[in-house]
């Protein structure tokens, strides 16, 4: 059972998140910022993943507490329900449309976090939600996460489907790198025999 539940409380947010890598793509996501909430669940649609996450962050200051701590609940589930990582695929890709906009992602679980971040949005807002969170969320995810991540915009214009792109492509990226490969269940693909 590849499953986690964290549970974060710090002055600036309280968040209670659980994920399932084995899933359906079922969310339940309130965290307060509407658009993060939309992004959360196309994440989870995309990479099969049921996920949960109730936040009560202090967004009377701004959404960066919010999307920041969010980032690293999501992030350290990830990483407490990979476990010893044995028989993962490790590797995931993805090139994908969304209208306009094409977004390359890839994702190495390696043990190491870098976030290689090329999205390039053209506005500061999408309605209310500052677009600058974006990469402080998959920062908080891949220093907990422990992953290499990059993700780039290859072309778009709208500031919407660049971001909506990202969280899809990301999210079938990380479908393929946490897979099974049967013929590999009990190996860890790595040379060093850890990750």
């Amino acid at each position: 059972m590849r499953k986690a539940t964290i549970s974060r409380n710090t002055a600036e947010t309280k968040i209670n998140l659980t994920l399932d890598l084995d899933g359906t793509g079922k969310s339940e996501i309130a965290t307060g910022v509407g658009f993060l909430d939309h992004m959360l669940t196309l994440f989870a649609k995309h990479g099969r993943f049921d996920l949960t996450v109730s936040c009560q962050g202090d967004t009377w200051v701004d959404d960066h507490h919010t999307a920041e701590d969010v980032g690293i609940a999501l992030g350290q589930a990830f990483r407490a329900a990979l476990g010893d990582k044995k028989g993962i695929t490790r590797y995931g890709n993805m090139i994908l449309p969304m209208d306009e906009a094409l977004i390359l992602t890839a994702v190495d679980l390696s043990g190491r976090g870098y976030l290689g971040y090329d999205l390039q949005i053209p506005t500061q807002k999408v309605g209310t939600f500052d677009t600058e969170l974006v990469e402080e969320f998959w920062l908080g995810f891949i220093r907990n996460a422990e992953c290499a991540l990059h993700i780039r915009k290859i072309t778009g214009t709208n500031s919407h489907h660049i971001i909506e792109g990202a969280f899809k492509s990301v999210g079938r990226s990380l479908r393929a790198a946490v897979a099974i490969e049967a013929a590999y269940a009990d190996e860890i693909p790595s040379t060093k025999g850890v990750l």
